[in-house]
């Protein structure tokens, strides 16, 4: 059995890579798809973190009994992580609004492209 049949076809990929600064927008990369991609996932990250403290909130409201400071703390909780949410989503409808408004594109802020030398 020849090699080249188990491992498949592997292509060059000196042959297939962009050609300067023109291909950076259609690749998505550099420093601003990387920052881009880092705010996106602090986005998501945030989220998940409210779901989680909202759901231990959720059972600190259940298990406090009727005392009425574990209640307090517990929905204490529950606002603040519903706060949270609702600063996550303005950020994002506010750059969108802006993106719009500046560049006629709503992702222009939350996706932005880099037009280099060549375009």
């Amino acid at each position: 059995m020849p090699s080249g049949d188990f491992l498949g076809n592997v292509d060059n990929p000196l042959n297939t890579l962009g050609s300067g600064y023109g291909d950076v927008a259609n690749t998505g990369g550099g420093l601003v798809g990387f920052l881009s991609n880092v705010l996106r996932f602090i986005a998501i990250a945030g989220g998940m973190w409210a779901l989680f403290n909202m759901v231990l909130a959720g059972f600190q409201y259940i298990s406090s009994g009727h005392d009425p400071k574990q209640t307090a703390v517990a929905w204490q909780k529950i606002y603040m992580s519903l706060i949270g949410l609702v600063i996550i989503v303005a950020s994002y409808a506010l750059a969108a609004i802006l993106g719009f408004l500046l560049f006629g594109n709503a992702t222009a802020i939350l996706n932005p492209q880099i037009y280099g030398p060549g375009e």
